[in-house]
């Protein structure tokens, strides 16, 4: 088992459903990370940037504004707010959406350590895109 599969649900629909090598992610507690096989669980996810490893090394994020996880030995399932992937084909596309993450993660978070360390890492990952 290399892979486990990550789908990501918002109230306006699923935004990733894809087989991945890991993910990071942002919890209420702490930042944690699931493999292909993690004990299951269910946690409170907090604002902040799910970092997604795909199979092939490459990362992909996602912005959230809050959400809940449920961890299986083979599925990650998120039901998250609001959330916005950080991604685009150009410079322009890529900026929009690190914008429109940036906007989402200041529109939940009280804490300005939390945004600025959210935005500092969707913003160093989006100059390797």
């Amino acid at each position: 088992m290399d892979t486990i599969k990550l789908e990501i649900v918002t109230p306006h629909g699923g935004i990733f459903n894809k087989d991945v090598k890991s993910v990071t992610l942002p919890g209420k507690e702490g930042e944690f990370g699931v493999l292909p096989g993690h004990a299951s669980l269910v946690s409170l996810l907090k604002a902040g940037v799910i970092d997604i490893e795909m199979p092939d090394g490459k990362h992909e994020l996602v912005a959230i504004n809050w959400g809940h996880v449920n961890v299986e030995e083979s599925k990650v399932t998120i039901l998250a707010d609001g959330a916005v992937a950080v991604k685009g084909e150009s410079e322009s596309e890529i900026a929009a959406s690190l914008a429109e993450a940036k906007k989402l993660l200041e529109s939940v978070s009280d804490s300005d350590i939390a945004i600025a360390a959210a935005t500092a890492k969707i913003e160093s990952a989006a100059k390797g895109l």
